[in-house]
């Protein structure tokens, strides 16, 4: 294995709720319950679900209401969280920069440093586009416990080419906050492994559940299914969540990864000079 990457694994926890869509005072206790638990579990990392600061279908107003700085109040609350339990937490958030509001993910540190911010480059539909406005950056990493890990969000992991991206830039772990809904279970149970293998990396995909918002017929708006897994390089599910709220621990391994690495050759015989067209 490479000196490189750590000898031992790093345990993470995917925790999948939906909170309390609208008040990030409950929220952040779901949160600070989970960490404890995670913590007592020997996690160095806890991974939220999609806009898990707020909820996701809470309407454009509140949406934008609710929206902070990278660096604003819930925030300090979230890095509070991570010192008081030792751990790395990586959550979603409404991002405001000025006039602009981006469906954001940050990862904050155990030391109560933020780490890293990401702005979800891809929006899924009408309600997505209306109310947030897109990224520009598509690669986003920073070191955790001498993992480099990348940031990604949802609907971006649907695309090849961001995760080839992470792969050429060294990614070790992606982190993928979801808010992923019924009917496309696939993305979740099929298409995150896949992911995986193809670009020799671990995914830990991390989703809401449960009904949320109210529809035009007065039902629910979306219906989030849960599934939630940490996906390995060598194609493997290594946990897999059920429909619920439900925190699920695994290992990421940098000894699996090397293997994996020095066993597929997908990376290695890429022939660039002919995808060009392709973009």
């Amino acid at each position: 294995m490479p000196s490189s990457l750590p000898a031992q694994p790093l345990r993470i926890a995917l925790l999948q709720s939906s909170g309390r869509p609208g008040s990030v005072a409950t929220n952040l206790k779901v949160l600070d319950e989970a960490a404890g638990r995670a913590a007592a579990a020997g996690a160095g990392l806890l991974v939220c679900p999609e806009m898990f600061l707020t909820g996701y279908a809470i309407g454009r107003d509140e949406v934008h209401r609710l929206a902070e700085a990278a660096d604003g109040e819930g925030a300090d609350a979230v890095a509070d969280i991570a010192v008081r339990h030792g751990l790395a937490i990586h959550y979603g958030y409404p991002e405001r920069d000025g006039d602009a509001v981006f469906n954001s993910a940050q990862l904050i540190d155990a030391t109560g440093t933020r780490r890293a911010n990401y702005r979800k480059t891809h929006l899924f539909g009408g309600f997505e586009q209306e109310v947030f406005t897109a990224g520009e950056q598509p690669v986003v990493q920073a070191e955790l416990d001498g993992l480099k890990l990348g940031l990604m969000i949802c609907y971006d992991v649907e695309f090849p080419e961001n995760v080839r991206a992470h792969a050429l830039a060294g990614t070790d772990l992606l982190l993928v906050p979801t808010a992923q809904m019924h009917p496309f279970e696939f993305v979740a149970e099929s298409l995150v492994p896949v992911r995986a293998f193809e670009s020799q990396m671990y995914i830990a995909y991390v989703n809401r559940t449960g009904p949320e918002g109210e529809g035009a017929a007065g039902d629910a708006a979306f219906e989030f299914v849960g599934l939630s897994c940490l996906a390995s390089p060598d194609g493997a599910t290594r946990v897999r969540a059920g429909r619920g709220e439900e925190l699920v621990l695994g290992e990421v391994d940098a000894a699996l990864l090397h293997a994996s690495r020095e066993t597929n050759p997908y990376l290695r015989d890429r022939r660039p000079g002919l995808y060009g067209s392709l973009s």
